[in-house]
Formats: C-alpha cells, sequence, structure tokens
C-alpha cells in the first residue's frame, strides 16, 4: 500500500500531528432500519428546545469528523437528511454523559450494525467548538457576546477510522463522501459548521494512504 503525506511544520520545526486517511473502497456500507424523526415545524422545534432548556439548561451536541480518500484527495463523512440538508455525524448528549462516550453512543446507533458496542469509534481531538445565542439563531464559532446565556453547544470531534470497517445506516439516511474543497466555505449548501472543517484540519499533516 502507498502512502502519500501532506506535511505541516509549525514555526518551531516540530511536525504536526498526523491524521492517517485510507481509500473509500475498503470500507463497507450497507443499509438497516429506519431512524424515526419527529415530523415537526420550526415552530414546534424551538418550542422544544425551549422546554429542554427550562428543564435541563444548555444542550450539549457531539459531531464527528472522519475522513477518507478518494481521487487522491481528502473527502468528509456526512450524512443527508431527507435529501435536503447535511449534517455530521453526531447528536445531543444525555445529561451527565461525557462527551467521548456520548459521541460514541451515537456513532453506534447510526452506523454500527450493534449499537451496544460503543468501543470501536476512536475519538481524538476537539477540533471546535459552536454556540447557539438563541433557538431560533444559527450556530456561531464564538459565545455569545453581552454575557448572554448560551442555549447550545456544538462540539466537533476528530473520528480517526482504521484501515477498514462496516457502516451501517438507516434507510431514511445517506452517508456521503465529500471533498474538503467542495465544502470548504460553502455555507448555502452545507449551513454554518461544516464548511469550517477545512479551517480546524489544517493544523494537521494527513496521510493519504492508498
Amino acid at each position: 500500500m502507498g502512502d502519500h503525506t501532506v506535511t505541516v511544520t509549525d514555526n518551531n520545526n516540530h511536525q504536526s500531528s498526523v491524521i492517517q486517511i485510507y481509500p473509500l473502497g475498503s470500507y463497507y456500507f450497507g443499509s438497516k432500519d429506519p431512524i424515526v424523526f419527529r415530523d415537526e415545524t420550526v415552530a414546534d422545534r424551538v418550542q422544544r428546545m425551549k422546554s429542554n432548556f427550562d428543564a435541563r439548561g444548555l444542550r450539549t451536541c457531539v459531531q464527528a469528523v472522519m475522513l477518507v480518500e478518494l481521487f487522491q484527495h481528502p473527502h468528509i463523512l456526512l450524512l443527508q437528511v431527507r435529501n435536503t440538508f447535511f449534517k455530521l455525524p453526531g447528536g445531543r448528549l444525555r445529561p451527565d454523559e461525557s462527551d467521548i462516550d456520548g459521541l460514541q453512543r451515537k456513532l453506534s446507533r447510526m452506523l454500527s450494525v450493534n449499537e451496544d458496542e460503543t468501543d470501536h469509534w476512536e475519538v481524538g481531538d476537539c477540533l471546535g467548538m459552536w454556540w447557539r445565542s438563541d433557538f431560533e439563531t444559527l450556530l456561531y464559532p464564538y459565545p455569545p457576546p453581552n454575557r448572554k446565556v448560551p442555549k447550545e453547544c456544538t462540539k466537533l470531534y476528530l473520528v480517526k477510522l482504521p484501515v477498514s470497517r462496516k457502516f451501517i445506516v438507516p434507510k431514511n439516511l445517506k452517508l456521503l463522501a465529500v471533498p474538503l474543497c467542495q465544502v470548504h466555505e460553502n455555507h448555502k449548501t452545507y449551513g454554518p459548521v461544516i464548511p469550517g472543517v477545512p479551517q480546524l484540519l489544517s493544523k494537521f499533516s494527513l496521510n493519504i494512504n492508498h
């Protein structure tokens, strides 16, 4: 197996962390029963978020950044929901659940055959955090100004993939490999968070294996 390494060094000549990226063709993709989504309007969702905030406080979500190689270029794995919008795999934490445990649970629920096996996901660095200042607003990569209490925090974690694995995806979701060059600053298609991922990854060396 050959490889191609894009090496990035800092001002002190220390090599930054390396991400091993393997070909998309080395992974198996299957399907399983659909996940049931709430059929709700925007107003319903806002009201649900308000009720949850009153009961539990800040909502914390964790999402996974997973990379594969295709055409000698890094691709990010995204879920497409209802053929309308894209999201990183992950979801909301349970009360008192750690970031890593919650992300492993969510990834197993969405992408594994056995939802109870959660320890095979290698969760690495936290790449960034986004905040929602109001229930109706978008996420921003900084806390709300004027000491306003945030309503939601979303954390992105690097999840390193092995040489091969099985992805078993609910039938009502699509797992797509999208080029980093396509998502970069493409807010119209991918929303406020995903287009910022290529910049967050720029501190790493990407070792593309063929």
